[in-house]
């Protein structure tokens, strides 16, 4: 039987590092697919598809033009059931688009977010079909605990 395909999407970093501990436990049940700002981040992951999109933040969202071309594409192309992100504004916009296409989206705000959700994760709680924060003080009716990278 065929598996179902999973895109995962973040920033290269410690965004990066986070979604391959969250995902590499996922690829025994799940294809999974990553996308990246950085197309170094191939080599941790070199048994499964990688695509790279140009990188972009809030002061440079011009450059989030050809991020959304090459996300448009892979959506397209890979079909996903599902997208999981950890950030940051790349994976965003990627849950927005996949949000147009129907595609379950899943937002994990980052560990370093002690006290308050990423700018992003504030407007990924309104756009995401699920919402994970890595802290329990943060818990509220739509965003959830479940766990951080580095246990309990």
């Amino acid at each position: 039987m065929k598996k179902k395909r999973i895109l995962a999407v973040a920033s290269i970093g410690g965004h990066w590092i986070q979604l391959l501990r969250i995902t590499k436990p996922l690829e025994e049940f799940y294809e999974v697919v990553y996308l990246s700002t950085n197309s170094k981040c191939q080599s941790l992951v070199p048994e499964n598809k990688f695509f790279h999109i140009q990188d972009f933040n809030r002061w440079s969202i011009w450059q989030a033009i050809p991020a959304t071309i090459k996300i448009l594409f892979v959506l397209l192309f890979i079909r996903p059931k599902a997208v999981i992100t950890t950030g940051a504004a790349p994976g965003l916009l990627t849950l927005i688009i996949a949000r147009m296409f129907f595609i379950n989206t899943i937002w994990i705000d980052s560990i370093a977010n002690v006290k308050r959700l990423s700018s992003s994760g504030k407007i990924a709680r309104k756009i995401a079909h699920k919402i994970y924060t890595q802290w329990p003080n943060l818990v509220d009716d739509k965003v959830k605990y479940a766990g951080n990278i580095f246990g309990d």
